[in-house]
């Protein structure tokens, strides 16, 4: 039986030649920059069905949320398919682009504003309790080995004080 969630099979079917074509074609769109966003690149690249444990997970799911955190306001290129009207509607859309920019940019800087708040608490708040399984660990580990050793340091059992 596979780790993997699903698996796909058939007489005649060969999955790692349709895995290596879709890199293939996912590898070239990436260099033509139709995947500009580095976070579907990162994602192919490692894939979250091998992130086994939580705390992979964790820092890939922070690290991806670094990477996205503040919202782009610059100016894009306008793409136009259609060739009959095609100037004219880049033209119409850079005309509407430039007067909703006017607006939005105020809402833009406060979502990145925010969007870097809650970044920084999640970070706080992974990083706080992640040190604090630490230290119960490390006194798990370290009340594990008096109990072992069996010594006087064992300190007062349930029920008793220690006097």
């Amino acid at each position: 039986m596979s780790d993997a969630p699903f698996e796909i099979g058939a007489d005649g079917l060969d999955v790692g030649k349709i895995v290596a074509e879709i890199r293939e074609e996912v590898a070239e769109k990436t260099r033509r920059g139709v995947y500009a966003d580095a976070r579907i690149a990162r994602a192919e690249r490692r894939n979250l069905v091998n992130i086994k444990d939580d705390e992979d997970f964790i820092d890939f799911y922070l690290e991806c949320l670094r990477d996205a955190v503040f919202v782009d306001i610059n100016d894009f290129e306008i793409h136009e398919r259609r060739r009959a009207v095609g100037r004219l509607l880049k033209a119409l859309k850079g005309l509407i682009w430039k007067v909703l920019k006017f607006y939005t940019y105020r809402l833009w800087s406060q979502q990145n504003q925010v969007n870097g708040l809650l970044l920084t608490a999640v970070e706080s708040v992974d990083e706080k309790y992640g040190r604090k399984i630490r230290e119960l660990e490390k006194r798990l580990a370290e009340a594990s080995e008096s109990k072992a050793g069996g010594g006087e340091g064992d300190g007062p059992k349930v029920g008793e004080s220690k006097v």
